[in-house]
């Protein structure tokens, strides 16, 4: 049975809406307040899950009055949870966001993510190594993302890491990659003063460099290939547009899709999580992937 792990962070969303950024020491009138379930992992996991009913989350939550509805968020999402752990004497993560005109603004708490270490990652080896893929971001700490990495590659089973936010990555590490999608800050950050063109060379079919709304580059070996973003109805909130592409390009990886395709799948499911409030609560469901069309999705079950 084909199944995808994500390894990563669990979080609470507190999100403002307004009509424009505050400048600094400046206070603006808010529309409406929210709470959401996020963090980067989950968020990737739940997009994940709402396409392919085979999805494992790793990661850590607090012993706060959050992490009950965090770990029942991910259940209600059908999601295997067992490798969540509860971490006493520590919140849970935590991101406050400000939406303003379709845009936002992030200051994220790590907490309890940083529970989610290299032994707990050694603790969850069994299902990590029975991944037919592993999704990992970079809220969680650079020590265990390294040794995740390690232990797929020895035993060869292929990791898509999403590096938000960003930091420093090795060759090393990024040889041991399968599939590495930076924003462009990301990849400027990672690959300091480097063309981006022939980074993509250097990297074919495992740089996937996406580029907002315009679309997303990557190199297939021959060339740089250009894959158009699709154009939303509407724009409501981006929060989760980033994290949505990444949960169903893990899904379309597993159907052992083109990257071509594979990327213009994740596109449309982006398009479509920007037309909702909410990191998860914008990921579609098959139903709604089903009913936007214009591609080619018969492999998509439900």
């Amino acid at each position: 049975m084909k199944k995808i792990v994500v390894v990563g962070s669990i979080s609470t969303d507190f999100v403002a809406q307004t009509s424009r950024f505050p400048e600094v020491g400046e206070t603006v009138e808010g529309q409406a307040f929210s709470t959401h379930f996020g963090g980067k992992g989950a968020n990737q996991a739940v997009a994940a899950a709402k396409l392919f009913p085979h999805v494992q989350m790793i990661g850590a939550v607090g012993d706060d009055p959050f992490a009950k509805n965090l770990i029942a968020n991910l259940e209600n999402h059908q999601i295997d949870a067992r490798q969540v752990i509860q971490v006493s004497q520590q919140g849970s993560g935590a991101a406050l966001i400000v939406l303003a005109k379709g845009d936002n603004q992030i200051v994220y708490t790590p907490g309890a993510n940083n529970a989610v270490t290299a032994d707990l990652v050694d603790q969850a080896k069994e299902d990590i190594l029975s991944a037919s893929l592993v999704l990992v971001q970079n809220e969680i700490p650079k020590e265990s993302v390294h040794y995740l990495l390690d232990l797929c590659q020895d035993k060869q089973v292929p990791v898509l890491l999403n590096p938000a936010p960003a930091r420093d990555l090795s060759e090393d590490d990024i040889d041991k990659i399968a599939y590495l999608t930076p924003n462009e800050n990301e990849f400027d950050h990672i690959f300091k003063g480097q063309d981006q063109a022939k980074v993509l060379a250097k990297y074919p079919n495992k740089l996937i460099i996406t580029l907002g709304s315009n679309g997303v580059k990557f190199h297939n070996g021959q060339e740089v290939i250009h894959v158009p973003s699709i154009e939303p109805y509407q724009v409501k909130d981006t929060t989760g547009a980033g994290d949505t592409f990444n949960g169903a390009l893990a899904v379309a990886m597993v159907h052992d899709l083109p990257l071509d395709q594979a990327i213009h799948f994740a596109n449309l499911a982006a398009s479509l999580s920007i037309e909702k409030i909410g990191a998860q609560t914008g990921s579609p469901n098959v139903a709604e992937v089903k009913a936007r069309g214009g591609i080619e999705i018969d492999w998509l079950a439900g």
